[in-house]
């Protein structure tokens, strides 16, 4: 029985119980079956307000995996090299396209506020400690490769 049904049977069983509508308990249950009523009609809508969104967002997912397929030619799980199965990687670096961003904890020497930074950041030479606004400087050779351990001086 859906809720609609049910509000439905109350009223009917309201109206065979013959209570009086002039009454204030009369007044009391015949708002309160109104109220449920609407209240039933408005989730109905919502039932229905759901099914067509979920039908909307599957036809907005399938034109967006179109979309990826031709951004992507489709081949976003080749690889360029030909390795087994057991291999866990691949040697070609040109294969991925985004390297993720490398961060390096640092602690300022005067106030021992931690401060995380990346490699854009290093490569400036120094900042200023966002907590005392000390200047702390980094030294490295161009040649150095980074290998995840904090530079500081």
């Amino acid at each position: 029985m859906t809720v609609s049904e049910k509000a439905a049977y109350l009223k009917g069983l309201a109206d065979g119980l013959e209570i009086g509508k002039d009454t204030k308990e009369g007044k009391l249950f015949g708002a309160i079956i109104d109220l449920l009523s609407d209240i039933a009609a408005d989730i109905e809508d919502l039932g229905e307000a759901v099914v067509v969104l979920g039908e909307e967002i599957d036809a907005v997912s399938e034109d967006l995996e179109d979309v990826e397929d031709y951004i992507l030619d489709g081949d976003d799980d080749e690889c360029c090299c030909d390795f087994d199965d057991d291999d866990d990687y691949c040697d070609d670096d040109d294969y991925y396209e985004e390297d993720e961003p490398i961060f390096f904890s640092l602690k300022c020497p005067s106030c021992e506020n931690e401060i995380t930074v990346d490699e854009d950041v290093l490569e400036l030479g120094s900042i200023n400690c966002p907590n005392c606004n000390e200047l702390l400087e980094f030294e490295f050779d161009e040649d150095d490769e980074f290998d995840g351990d904090d530079e500081e001086s």
